[in-house]
């Protein structure tokens, strides 16, 4: 099979290994990742230029002319995995086999975007990884294969976020033994459209952290704001303090009922903070100002209250 990776982050450089170590051939990479050495690390676009594979632009995918050159070549898959440009319908239309893209989530229930943060904003317990064949509405196609696993109470956005690219890989290997024994055998299975729920790029209430909410609705939100050390799609979790605003980088609920009205701190010790929720102490471990790192205990103070917003004038 010849075919096209259209890819980004680590689980593309992931992906690209994995085809240049299979029976099909990599015809070319598509990619926003840059090359110069201002770039740290491994990026998809230096991995692909180490491998003599060519590289053009991502966003290649978007122009309906693109078609012409995957039929010219005789293109038979278009994989798509975390490259997030829209693929325009002619483009979809010209591999002779088919697209198929690479979703952080389980479908239909958990389209769209940043899915890794919203299954835990939701307070979901489980979460999943889904191949399926690309359709012109996003994340709406057959699903081919798919997996699933356990978010625990410890899991933030990135431990969710890097389970789902691990158990990925594994089904882009299931998709690409496929290929090589018959494509017509690979399964497409129709999505359930009454269970389908798509998300966007949007935040809940922001990122300020509603204090009034149960403490596990909080705590969920810290978590799913969570890629430490990396830069978080979502921000972080945030509040305000006397009209300064600070992040909450970690949060774990104590079990320990409040009477105080939410948004109270409490005691203040060992490097963690106690703010009340709306029906329990919540400690706060992780905390920054102005975009440096502070220990809660040093700049919070026993019997300040914490807003949920910037007051509206």
């Amino acid at each position: 099979m010849r075919i096209v990776l259209a890819a980004e982050e680590t689980a593309g450089v992931q992906a690209l290994r994995l085809l240049t170590g299979s029976p099909h051939r990599l015809h070319a990479v598509l990619t926003g990742s840059r090359t110069d050495d201002r770039t740290r690390g491994v990026t998809v676009a230096r991995a692909a230029r180490a491998l003599s594979v060519p590289v053009l632009p991502a966003d290649l995918v978007k122009d309906p002319r693109f078609a012409d050159d995957l039929r010219r070549e005789g293109v038979d898959v278009l994989l798509n995995v975390h490259s997030l440009h829209l693929v325009d319908a002619a483009v979809l239309a010209a591999p002779r086999v088919g697209c198929f893209n690479l979703h952080p989530g389980p479908l239909p229930e958990y389209a769209g975007m940043n899915v890794a943060s919203w299954a835990l904003y939701n307070g979901e317990t489980s979460h999943g990884v889904t191949v399926h064949w690309m359709v012109p509405q996003v994340d709406a196609g057959p699903v081919a294969f798919r997996d699933s696993f356990p978010i625990t109470d410890t899991d933030t956005a990135l431990s969710v976020s890097a389970t789902c690219a691990r158990r990925g890989l594994s089904l882009i290997e299931a998709l690409l033994t496929g290929l090589a024994a018959d494509p017509v055998e690979i399964p497409a299975m129709d999505q359930d459209r009454r269970a389908r729920r798509y998300f966007g790029r949007q935040v809940p209430d922001d990122g300020w952290i509603p204090w009034a909410a149960p403490a596990r609705c909080i705590v969920d939100l810290v978590r799913a704001c969570d890629y430490g050390p990396f830069d978080s799609p979502w921000g972080r979790a945030r509040t305000r303090q006397h009209g300064t605003e600070l992040t909450i980088g970690a949060a774990q609920r104590t079990g320990e009922r409040t009477r105080s009205a939410p948004g109270t701190v409490g005691s203040c010790d060992r490097g963690e903070a106690r703010i009340a929720a709306g029906d329990e102490w919540v400690a706060v471990r992780r905390l920054r100002m102005a975009g440096a790192a502070v220990a809660p205990d040093a700049v919070l103070t026993r019997g300040d209250v914490l807003a949920s917003a910037v007051p509206v004038c």
